[in-house]
């Protein structure tokens, strides 16, 4: 039989119910499953069920807690100041300050700004990796509770985009099949599931310690005098020093100290000791035998908590790679912007040009008014084009200033202009040449969201075995040791009944505090027993419901892993065939625009000639500048691009040489390299 048709019923199968009430402790144990609760196994992907493909390479873990501190340990110590587990912990205040590698690239009051350099400053400042830092302390935490036996909270950990511009994905805008199918921009599913924490409240392992003290004096009239040997009212003091431990372990086990004192003092005839010293110990322990019981089940929170923080780091490591491609997005459309402001200064200095000497010849008489206003009309539409362009230049300026700086207050840094050093190369890349099966697998080993479905998969896992074990009833088995002790002082009040006076001096022996806990162990007044309690519910249907929705839930996340292998399947299909593409897009915009540039060239030493006319000239002037924006835009896709391939692989952190570990503690130690580009030809040249 299926381990999981023990508990759910197929849709057109009747579950077979216990008639009566009367069932037999033996009985019950008999329908659970065999072989104990550690032998539930909850179903795997095996090669019958699932397609196998390659696993995930976990992501490097981050080892910061030489330099930071440590979440997942205890705030304080005991030995080094008992105090100190009970005062709030402190965090370090946020940073709002740029870091020093933005100061070193202002020059005369510009930025020079490289791709390695935006992408170095991009780490240092960002906003959105900043705030994702916190996601793996939060991680921590969970461990830490999880550790006391309390519930998870979750990271929260998500991939954030509050970072404006380059948010599209331009993965096929040069021609793949299909569209564009995006990056992912979040998390794979969060860090919790909906039937998370299903089964037996874990062991609370952060021992308790109660005590109460209570001093008492009370003052009561008595009704009939014969009961308090004549006395009209009694006084009675009474102190209550009580404390109690209680300490509970991942075995399923509970422990319980707990001791009592009264100390009382009356003037009650009938009392033979005044002050009366009353002590009472009693030891008690509880072992779970079915539900509860074992390290695993105990441990269960601890063991999501710790795959949690795997899932933090590899959304960490997903941030760095939308972020990286975010801001490669903006540096090419920064450059781009660049390239056109210059593409439209070139244009308006030659029709400026042209006017220029129209106007000579109309001087001279060699040329006609309206060839004059069609180039002066030129010049104009020129100028507003070349303005159109600088503002887009200056918002793309603006735009990448707030991707790499964390703190925009100052005017020099808001008025100085970014010049990009890096342009585009456009060398057949190797992911070209690979086979789309052979880029899929790469793209499995390094995806960041499939290695999170798989950890997601993993929790969902420990959940089902968790709501395994609340199907079971529970039976627990305990014992106890307990004693009482009594002394005091002989209470010079107390009434011999057979003489109708009080006892004389040293009629009850003084018994002391210490003799009165001495007793406590000494077997002088034990009280021992064992026992068993047992609750059974009769029908179960909430563990059931529990059990059946972490199934049903498990189901959901083999489908949503399978599918995300077929979705990074596709993109990495669409972003090769749009890579291609553009390279190819690129070098025909290249030629068309050197071929342009010819034909311009050529028509205006025909005009000068007079072999040609004005109007012939300004449209072959329009013809170049389009095919300019055509190359500036080839070349801009064609990067883009080639940054969307590098994130669909997951491979961008390794293709720049960007460590995760000084990413995830804020520091860069080596700037990125960045393979494919090129340094800006001089101004000039």
């Amino acid at each position: 039989m299926h381990p999981e048709s023990i508990f759910v019923t197929g849709r057109n199968e009747k579950p077979q119910r216990l008639r009566g009430v009367a069932v037999s402790f033996m009985g019950l144990l008999m329908l659970l499953p065999q072989g104990g609760y550690g032998q539930q196994q909850a179903p795997s992907k095996q090669a019958s069920d699932l397609p196998q493909e390659p696993a995930p390479t976990p992501t490097q873990p981050f080892n910061l807690r030489a330099t930071q501190r440590d979440y997942s340990k205890p705030f304080g110590s005991w030995l080094r100041n008992p105090l100190e587990v009970y005062l709030p912990t402190k965090v370090q205040k946020a940073n709002f300050v740029n870091s020093p590698r933005l100061d070193q690239m202002v020059r005369d009051g510009k930025i020079y700004l490289s791709l390695s350099d935006a992408l170095a400053l991009a780490l240092e400042n960002n906003y959105d990796i900043a705030v994702s830092r916190y996601y793996m302390d939060l991680a921590d935490l969970d461990i830490l509770r999880a550790r006391a036996g309390s519930a998870l909270s979750g990271s929260g950990a998500t991939v954030n985009t509050n970072t404006q511009g380059g948010y599209t994905s331009t993965t096929g805008t040069g021609g793949g099949p299909g569209g564009a199918p995006g990056a992912a921009a979040s998390g794979f599913g969060g860090l919790t599931v909906t039937a998370s924490g299903a089964g037996p409240t874990p062991a609370q392992t952060d021992p308790v310690l109660t005590g109460t003290i209570q001093l008492e004096r009370a003052k009561a009239p008595q009704v009939n005098t014969f009961f308090s040997g004549g006395l009209a009212s009694l006084t009675t003091n009474t102190d209550q020093y009580n404390f109690t431990y209680n300490q509970q372990y991942v075995t399923g086990t509970s422990l319980s100290v707990g001791i009592t004192n009264q100390r009382v003092t009356t003037d009650n005839p009938f009392q033979d000791y005044s002050p009366a010293l009353t002590s009472v110990f009693k030891a008690t322990v509880t072992q779970h035998l079915l539900q509860g019981a074992g390290i695993w089940v105990n441990k269960r929170f601890v063991y999501q908590a710790l795959n949690n923080r795997k899932i933090t780091d590899s959304a960490f490591r997903q941030q760095l790679l939308y972020t990286m491609n975010q801001v490669e997005n903006i540096y090419w459309g920064l450059v781009n912007a660049y390239e056109d402001v210059k593409a439209k200064e070139r244009a308006l200095a030659q029709s400026s040009q042209l006017a220029a000497d129209n106007r000579k010849q109309l001087e001279i008489g060699t040329m006609a008014p309206l060839d004059v206003v069609n180039a002066d009309s030129t010049v104009a539409s020129d100028k507003q084009a070349l303005i159109s362009s600088q503002s887009t230049l200056n918002y793309q300026q603006q735009i990448m200033k707030q991707a790499i700086a964390r703190n925009l207050n100052d005017p020099a840094l808001i008025a100085a202009a970014i010049i990009p050093t890096d342009r585009v190369s456009t060398e057949e890349l190797a992911e070209e040449k690979q086979t789309l099966d052979e880029l899929a697998v790469r793209a499995f080993t390094a995806s960041p969201t499939i290695e999170q479905a798989q950890l997601n998969l993993k929790n969902a896992e420990i959940t089902l075995k968790g709501a395994k074990n609340g199907l079971l009833p529970i039976v627990d088995a305990y014992g106890f040791y307990g004693a009482t002790g009594l002394g005091g002082t002989q209470n010079p009040n107390a009434l011999n009944f057979a003489t109708g006076t009080t006892y004389p001096p040293g009629t009850f022996p003084n018994v002391g505090y210490g003799s009165v806990v001495q007793n406590l162990f000494n077997s002088t007044g034990p009280d021992k027993g064992v026992g068993f309690n047992i609750t059974i519910p009769l029908r179960n249907r909430a563990a059931q419901a529990q059990q059946a929705q972490a199934l049903i839930e498990y189901r959901q996340d083999e489908l949503k892993l399978e599918q995300l292998y077929t979705q990074t399947r596709i993109n990495v299909v669409n972003a090769q065939f749009a890579l291609t593409n553009d390279r190819a897009q690129v070098q025909a915009a290249q030629a068309a625009r050197d071929f342009d540039q010819q034909s311009y060239d050529d028509e205006v030493k025909k005009l000068k000639l007079g072999a040609s006319t004005t109007q012939n000239v300004l449209m072959q002037e329009r013809t170049l500048a389009q095919a300019e924006n055509a190359l500036l835009q080839a070349q801009a896709t064609y990067a883009k691009d080639r940054a969307g391939l590098y994130q669909i692989l997951g491979e961008t952190l390794d293709k720049y040489g960007i460590n995760l570990v000084d990413s995830a503690a804020g520091v860069v130690n080596t700037n990125p390299v960045i393979p494919g580009v090129q340094q800006a030809p001089k101004e000039g040249k």
